[in-house]
């Protein structure tokens, strides 16, 4: 066999070996590091830790929740400035023990940092947050201005 008829021969497709190619170069450009899993099976991915958020408004605030399971109160810190609002902290990886055998670990762990724009109408001089059970809540309320204002309408 000639070289090229060795490359020029026709190779079954294999979508799922596409996708795998395309999961890794994913993985490098959200700088995920791949692992191999204890049993040699399966990666294991270290993902950089982002917390779910939600935002929400209502006639009287914004809400800004972030989970946060497994962390302390005082790894948190919650700033307002140059009109941004700004979440950080650090949840610490758990000490591994040498009498478990770990088959996956898919929590993340390490620093993170989420900024948000303060919006058209929020206060950020009035802002309150609590920490109870895994969420973060942060309130920020409305200025006087924002808050919807009913207008009655005569019929003449």
């Amino acid at each position: 066999m000639n070289l090229l008829t060795k490359f020029t021969q026709p190779t079954a497709w294999n979508p799922f070996k596409e996708l795998a190619q395309f999961e890794r170069g994913l993985d490098r450009f959200f700088n995920r590091v791949p692992a191999i899993a204890a049993n040699g099976d399966e990666p294991i991915t270290e993902q950089l830790w982002e917390p779910a958020t939600d935002i929400t408004e209502d006639d009287k605030e914004f809400l800004v929740k972030v989970e946060l399971p497994e962390m302390k109160k005082e790894d948190v810190k919650v700033t307002v400035e140059n009109g941004a609002l700004r979440i950080s902290g650090e949840r610490k990886a758990e000490k591994e023990e040498k009498t478990k055998k770990y088959h996956r670990i898919e929590r993340s762990y390490g620093s993170f940092l989420r900024a948000f724009t303060l919006p058209d109408g929020a206060d950020g001089t009035k802002v309150v947050a609590d920490y109870k059970d895994g969420v973060l809540k942060v309130h920020l309320p409305k200025t006087a201005e924002a808050k919807p204002k009913a207008i009655e309408v005569k019929v003449a």
